[in-house]
């Protein structure tokens, strides 16, 4: 069974940057393309940048040249740097395997002043 737990969400000052941690268990974390995701309040649930498990990336146009999507498939980790956060970053950010359709919990990020 494929769990995702993520780590790193946290209040910050506009400006300011956050590294957001997922950590998989289960599955084969190697061929995995795997998301990064946001939602506002009110909004629906976005995609913020992607990782495929070749490393290929793909970001929203909101978040190019701020975020940066990597992996560490010895470690069955994805991480989001985020850089010159805005305050209309604010969100709960999710991780998703991609491959087996799987969400984590989420982890809450607040950008503000």
């Amino acid at each position: 069974q494929v769990q995702l737990v993520e780590s790193g969400g946290g209040l910050v000052q506009p400006g300011g940057s956050l590294r957001l941690s997922c950590a998989a268990s289960g599955g084969i974390f190697g061929v995995s393309a795997m998301g990064w995701y946001r939602q506002a309040p009110g909004k629906q649930r976005e995609l913020v940048a992607a990782i495929t498990s070749r490393g290929s990336t793909n970001y929203a146009d909101s978040v190019k040249g701020r975020f940066t999507i990597s992996r560490d498939n010895a470690k069955n980790t994805v991480y989001l740097q985020m850089n010159s956060l805005k305050p209309e970053d604010t969100a709960v950010y999710y991780c998703k395997n991609i491959y087996y359709n799987v969400w984590g919990q989420g982890t809450q990020v607040t950008v503000s002043s």
